[in-house]
């Protein structure tokens, strides 16, 4: 089945440290595509994107939220400009309360902060009615998460998600397909159990990448973030997957990129992979 509609939307705009971004790769290189600020922060967005599929409104991660102290907001550079993501799915014409499904690829704060909203009681489900989707392996991590990587893990933003006031939630095995139109490929280099998410619209095959390429600065294979679990594991990952992108003439569809929503990729001659064209417009891709 494919989407009959796709639709990228940017949560929020924020900011994270270059050198973490881009782990041992030196600035002098990663700043040619990913300029710094004067706190060596590069521009991200977090960006959700929404699909159709007949009578499925799916909704894939929820992006930052706005659970974020004055404090926070300043270390990240955090700034919604198009306003909340259930007041841009409005003004799109589609209803909150009409998502479906919630396609979740990983349970860290930048991907889920927006499936929770502050309330009188604590945080509470943005999207009561939805069927939340998420690997069991990286719920299970979430929940007793690595020194290293607690602190990307913010237990207000999932843990509602059960409970009495909680959601349908729905814990996938590996690669699997959850509904008709939706495939999984699972990623473990960057956090256990991250979920990419592969549809096709209009005769194109897109896949939404998550972190396992965040920018589009992020495609050489050695380019990996200082974030990532098991670094060597994402550049086996990201290999494997860019061959498949060029070998199946896929698109990909970047979350964190800060001006562009999908991209081509190619090989060149001695081997390695670069961005052969991005857009914001999917039709122009094709």
């Amino acid at each position: 089945m494919n989407a009959t509609r796709v639709l990228p939307i940017v949560e929020c705009q924020f900011g994270l440290d270059g050198g973490a971004m881009f782990g041992i790769v030196p600035k002098p290189l990663w700043e040619r595509t990913n300029p710094a600020d004067d706190k060596n922060r590069i521009a991200m967005a977090t960006r959700c994107l929404y699909l159709e599929f007949g009578d499925r409104k799916v909704l894939v991660d929820a992006g930052m939220g706005d659970k974020w102290s004055e404090k926070e907001t300043g270390i990240y550079a955090l700034r919604h400009p198009e306003g909340t993501l259930k007041e841009q799915l409005t003004a799109h014409g589609v209803d909150p309360d009409g998502i479906t499904d919630v396609l979740i690829t990983h349970l860290h704060f930048d991907h889920v902060g927006g499936l929770t909203t502050a309330g009188t009681d604590g945080p509470r489900p943005t999207f009561p009615r939805a069927r939340h989707w998420v690997q069991r392996e990286n719920w299970a991590w979430a929940n007793g998460p690595s020194v290293r990587d607690a602190g990307s893990y913010r237990k207000e933003n999932f843990l509602p998600l059960i409970g009495p006031d909680g959601v349908d939630l729905r814990l996938t095995d590996g690669h699997c397909s959850p509904f008709a139109g939706i495939e999984f490929i699972v990623s473990r280099g960057h956090t256990p159990g991250m979920q990419l998410v592969k549809f096709e619209v209009d005769g194109v095959t897109v896949v939404h990448v998550a972190d396992l390429i965040p920018t589009s600065g992020h495609v050489p294979v050695p380019y990996v973030m200082g974030y990532d679990v098991y670094p060597l594991t994402t550049c086996t990952e990201k290999a494997e997957f860019l061959s498949n992108v060029v070998r199946n003439d896929w698109v990909i569809a970047l979350e964190h990129d800060p001006d562009h929503a999908y991209m081509r990729v190619e090989r060149e001659p001695n081997g390695r992979f670069r961005v052969a064209a991005r857009s914001n417009d999917l039709a122009s891709l094709r």
